[in-house]
């Protein structure tokens, strides 16, 4: 532990303050949520920011540990890091003043200051989806240490940003009863501010394209985990390529998950209440999904019998 801390202390300074700082602000968040006594589209008026500063925590740390692995300092990387950090703290600044002044900060056009906070924020974001490209960029064409660690980390990179695309087609949604004013939703086929999902909030009664942008989002993580999990469990009985191979399949397979999710919040199906056609869809990822995963691991039997004979 004291050596992760000692290593996580030489990285990138910009996005570990960001880390600090959106800290410090889940613990205000969390405050407010239990202190103040408003509500907004359903839910705490603190909720937002409090998930949105969780997420950039885990934003911030995955970054900085990301560019950690690069075997030597690249500019145009940590420019691109800086770059994000600045953008994100452009968002969560008019996410929590926009709480202070009891209004949403998304989608919300009701006045011309609210318009054109919100204005600021969608060119927040298009410049961060930016950066990150550039990050991603680098980081694909800088060699790693481990072949299956750097396919994670370059997969995680490109389905967060498949899970930042997934999200654009909230700002054309207005389903019917929405208030005078709001120019986009998250919800597909109900108001938002219904029924959802405990923590999360996700909708129960419609689709919610929050879904596929947090699913698609955590590839950041959930990707590079897998690499881990590979390595520190099946290392000694799969090879470097195999396990190479296995995080490629395990990147299509959470690509297409984000997919489905995304296609299903568009149909205006809840996430737990899924039609057969979402069913045959899911059905038809996870038998694809494991037909790749046996054939990755049948090859790996193949070479090693010819290595044997040899």
């Amino acid at each position: 532990m004291t050596t992760v801390r000692n290593r996580a202390a030489g990285w990138h300074r910009p996005l570990m303050l960001l880390v600090s700082a959106m800290a410090v602000l889940t613990v205000v968040a969390a405050v407010g949520v239990v202190a103040d006594p408003r509500v907004l589209t359903g839910a705490p008026i603190w909720a937002k920011p409090l998930k949105f500063a969780i997420s950039f925590v885990l934003y911030g740390v995955t970054l900085a540990w990301m560019l950690s692995l690069l075997p030597r300092r690249s500019r145009a990387a940590e420019r691109a890091a800086t770059v994000i950090v600045a953008m994100s703290v452009v968002e969560m600044v008019v996410i929590v003043v926009q709480v202070l002044r009891g209004t949403a900060s998304h989608f919300n056009g009701t006045t011309a200051l609210n318009a054109a906070l919100f204005d600021v924020m969608g060119v927040a974001i298009m410049v961060l989806f930016a950066a990150q490209f550039v990050l991603a960029v680098v980081l694909a064409r800088r060699p790693l240490p481990d072949r299956a660690g750097g396919y994670a980390v370059r997969l995680g990179l490109a389905v967060s940003l498949l899970g930042m695309v997934v999200a654009f087609p909230m700002v054309a949604q207005t389903p019917a009863g929405s208030p005078t004013g709001i120019s986009g939703a998250h919800s597909v086929g109900v108001p938002d501010g219904g029924p959802g999902l405990p923590l999360l909030g996700w909708s129960t009664t419609g689709g919610d394209l929050r879904v596929g942008h947090f699913v698609g989002m955590h590839a950041l993580q959930t990707l590079p985990l897998l690499a881990i999990l590979l390595d520190r469990f099946l290392g000694r009985r799969l090879d470097e390529l195999t396990r190479a191979r296995l995080v490629l399949v395990g990147g299509a397979a959470y690509a297409g998950l984000t997919l489905l999710v995304t296609a299903q919040a568009l149909r205006g199906q809840p996430l737990l209440a899924p039609d057969a056609l979402t069913l045959a869809a899911a059905g038809m990822l996870v038998a694809a999904t494991a037909a790749a995963t046996a054939l990755v691991l049948a090859r790996r039997g193949r070479r090693t019998e010819v290595v044997l004979v040899g």
